[in-house]
C-alpha cells in the first residue's frame, strides 16, 4: 500500500499540471488564430523562450509555419518570421500597430520614453530628439566630445589582460553621459553606472516584483536614476552658467512651448537615449574586436583605412566629419558585425483592433513580436550567411535593401543610427591603430536573448 501512495501523488501533480497546459491552451483558442501553444498560466512559455531563443523559434516555426501564437514576456503573442509581414507592420503604424513592449520595459524605462508612446506624442518627441543628434550638431558637439573620451578611455591598456566587454560597456555608458550631461559627469556617472546596468537587466525579465528578481532590481534602479537627474535638473535651473550639451537642449527645448517636455517625459527621453544606445553600441564594438581577432585579412584592411587617416593628420588632430565619410569598410564592418551577432532580435507591437494579416486574425491588444533575427541568416539575402564577409557591403545598395531591418523601420527607425556609427568607428579607429590584442582562453559567447560573454571576453593587448 505504501507505494502506491507516491504513485497517486505523481499521477495527480501530472493530471493537475496537464490541465493547467490545456486550460491555458482553450483559453486563447479562437476562430482565426494562428497554430501554436501557449505555455503556462501567466508565465506562458517565457522560460523557453529566453533559454533556448532561436532554437525555440525555430522548433515553432517547423512545427507552425512562419506564423504561430505563443505567450512570451506576459503577453499572448503572435511571432511572425514573414519578411514580408515584418516589413509591413514596421511601415505601417498608423493602421493599428503601436509599440508593444513587455511591462516589466515599459515601467523600468518608463511611460513617457519614446519607444512606448506612439501618434502626435511620439511625433513630437521624435521630433525633438533627432533636433539634439542633427548632423550639425554632430559635426560641431557630439564627435568632438566623443574623439576626446575615445581617446582618453583607450589610453594606457598596452601590456594589460583586459576585459574587452567590461570596458565597452563603460565606455558606451560613460561616453553617452557625457554627450547628455557634459562636464558634470565625472561627480555623477559612477553611482549612475552602478544603477544604469541593473535598470538594463530588468528591462527583460518577467515582472514579478519579488526580491532578488531583476525586475525588482531594475525598479529600484529606477528610482535612484530618477533621483539623480532630478537633481542634475534642478541644479541646471539654479546656475547661470551656460551649457553647450543635450541636456540643455532638451532643457530650452523650441520656440514653441507646445514642445517643451516636462521634467518626467525628459527623464524617461534621457533615459531612454542611453538605453537604446548602450547596448548595441557597447556589443557591437566588443563583437567587431573578436571578429577582427578572428580574421586577420579584415582587420589589415581596417588597419589601411585607418593608418590612412592618420597619415593626413597630426598626431594630437581628432576625428571629424570627412574622416568619418571616408571610413566605408569600417562602416561595412559595422553592419557585418551587426547582422552577424544580430544585436537585437526584434521588435514588439500591439494591435489596436482585432485585424486579419496574412489570412490570420490577430485579436486586438495582442502583441505581434516581428521576428527580424532570421532575417539576417537567410542565404537568398545574403550569401554564404554564416561567413563574416564585410566586402558584401561594398559596392552594392545592401543598406538600401528592403530587408535591412538591423536598425529597424518605417517611423521608428532608430534616429541615432548614424551617432551610433560615429562612436563605434572612432572607438575602432583609436583601437586598431593603438594596438594588438590576442584573445586570453576561450571566454563563452552567448547570443541570446542578449549577446554577451558570460565570463566575460578578455585579451592581452600590446603596443601596435
Amino acid at each position: 500500500m505504501p507505494i502506491f501512495i507516491p504513485i497517486l501523488g505523481f499521477l495527480f501533480v501530472f493530471c493537475f499540471f496537464s490541465a493547467l497546459l490545456k486550460w491555458n491552451q482553450v483559453r486563447y483558442r479562437r476562430k482565426g488564430l494562428p497554430q501554436g501553444t501557449m505555455g503556462w498560466p501567466v508565465f506562458g512559455e517565457t522560460t523557453e523562450f529566453l533559454k533556448q531563443g532561436p532554437n525555440f523559434m525555430k522548433n515553432q516555426r517547423s512545427r507552425y509555419g512562419n506564423i504561430f501564437k505563443s505567450h512570451i514576456l506576459g503577453c499572448p503573442t503572435i511571432v511572425s518570421m514573414d519578411p514580408e509581414l515584418n516589413r509591413y507592420i514596421l511601415m505601417n503604424e498608423a493602421k493599428g500597430f503601436v509599440p508593444g513592449y513587455p511591462q516589466s520595459m515599459l515601467d523600468i524605462l518608463g511611460k513617457c520614453n519614446i519607444a512606448a508612446v506612439h501618434g502626435s506624442t511620439h511625433k513630437y518627441m521624435r521630433g525633438t530628439l533627432l533636433s539634439i543628434i542633427s548632423p550639425t550638431l554632430i559635426r560641431n558637439q557630439l564627435l568632438p566630445k566623443i574623439d576626446q573620451f575615445m581617446r582618453t578611455h583607450l589610453s594606457h591598456w598596452e601590456n594589460k589582460v583586459i576585459n574587452i566587454q567590461d570596458k565597452t560597456k563603460q565606455m558606451a555608458f560613460l561616453s553617452s553621459l557625457k554627450q547628455i550631461a557634459g562636464m558634470e559627469t565625472s561627480s555623477i556617472s559612477q553611482p549612475f553606472m552602478t544603477e544604469f546596468f541593473k535598470l538594463v537587466l530588468g528591462t527583460l525579465s518577467l515582472p514579478l516584483n519579488l526580491p532578488g528578481t531583476n525586475y525588482r532590481n531594475g525598479l529600484q534602479a529606477r528610482k535612484s536614476i530618477i533621483s539623480i537627474l532630478s537633481k542634475l535638473l534642478k541644479e541646471r535651473r539654479e546656475s547661470k552658467e551656460k551649457y553647450e550639451d543635450m541636456l540643455s537642449c532638451l532643457m530650452r527645448g523650441n520656440n514653441d512651448n507646445r514642445c517643451k517636455l516636462n521634467d518626467e517625459e525628459l527623464i524617461d527621453l534621457i533615459i531612454t537615449i542611453m538605453y537604446s544606445g548602450y547596448e548595441t553600441i557597447s556589443t557591437t564594438s566588443m563583437m567587431a574586436v573578436k571578429y577582427l581577432h578572428d580574421h586577420p585579412k579584415v582587420l589589415e584592411e581596417m588597419r589601411k583605412e585607418h593608418f590612412a587617416i592618420r597619415e593626413r593628420k597630426k598626431p594630437e588632430d581628432p576625428i571629424d566629419c570627412n574622416d568619418l565619410k571616408s571610413m566605408r569598410f569600417t562602416r561595412a564592418v559595422i553592419f557585418e558585425t551587426s547582422r552577424l551577432a544580430t544585436i537585437v532580435n526584434g521588435v514588439l507591437r500591439k494591435t489596436t483592433h482585432d485585424m486579419e494579416l496574412n489570412g490570420y486574425l490577430v485579436p486586438k491588444g495582442w502583441r505581434i513580436y516581428v521576428y527580424t533575427r532570421e532575417i539576417n541568416y537567410d542565404p537568398f539575402l545574403y550569401h554564404d550567411p554564416l561567413t563574416f564577409n564585410p566586402w558584401r557591403w561594398l559596392g552594392n545598395s545592401l543598406e538600401s535593401q528592403s530587408h535591412f531591418l538591423i536598425f529597424g523601420g518605417g517611423t521608428r527607425q532608430c534616429p541615432g543610427k548614424e551617432l551610433g556609427i560615429a562612436e563605434i568607428s572612432t572607438f575602432l579607429h583609436y583601437f586598431v591603430t593603438r594596438y594588438r590584442w590576442k584573445e586570453v582562453g576561450g571566454d563563452k559567447l552567448m547570443k541570446f536573448p542578449r549577446v554577451v560573454a558570460p565570463n566575460g571576453l578578455h585579451i592581452r593587448v600590446s603596443s601596435y
